[in-house]
C-alpha cells in the first residue's frame, strides 16, 4: 500500500516504515504528525484518487530529527566579463518516518465535466476568400 501526499509544499509517494527526508517541519523531534492532503492511495491494486484531495485520508508520521543537508554551491559567471560570484547554503531538513496510512469514509467524487458535443448535419460552408489580381505581363519590346 502506498500513497502520494503533499508534505511542505512537496509531493512524496509514502508508503509504511518509509523514512523522508522533508523540508523542515515546527513539530518537535519524537512528536507525530498527520497529513491530510493525500492525492492517491494505492491498496493492493485498488486505486482511489482525490479530485484534487481525498476526504478522510490521511498519512501518520513521526518526526525522527531535525537536520541539514548537505552542502549546495551556487556558483554565478560570466564570461569575459571577470564576473565571478561563488556562494552556498545548506538546506535545513527534518526526517520523519510513515507510520501509517488511512483512508477513512469515501473517496471524493472528481467533478466531472460534461462536454455536450451537438452533431450537426449541416455543415457551416467556408468563408470565402478573395483573391488578389493576378500582375499582367507587359509586353517588352527591344
Amino acid at each position: 500500500m502506498y500513497a502520494i501526499v503533499e508534505i511542505a509544499g512537496q509531493q512524496f509517494k509514502v508508503s509504511k516504515d518509509l523514512k523522508v527526508y522533508v523540508h523542515r517541519l515546527a513539530n518537535e523531534e519524537g512528536s507525530k504528525v498527520s497529513f491530510d492532503k493525500v492525492y492517491l492511495v494505492d491498496d493492493n491494486g485498488s486505486i482511489t484518487i482525490g479530485a484534487p484531495a481525498i476526504e478522510g485520508a490521511s498519512v501518520e508520521a513521526k518526526v525522527l530529527q531535525h537536520l541539514k543537508g548537505d552542502k549546495v554551491i551556487v556558483f554565478k559567471k560570466k564570461r569575459r566579463k571577470g564576473y565571478k560570484k561563488r556562494n552556498g547554503h545548506r538546506q535545513y531538513l527534518s526526517q520523519i518516518v510513515i507510520e501509517g496510512i488511512t483512508v477513512g469514509g469515501a473517496p471524493k467524487k472528481a467533478a466531472s465535466k460534461k462536454v455536450a458535443v451537438e452533431a450537426t448535419t449541416e455543415e457551416a460552408p467556408a468563408p470565402k476568400v478573395k483573391k488578389a489580381p493576378k500582375a499582367k505581363k507587359e509586353d517588352t519590346q527591344e
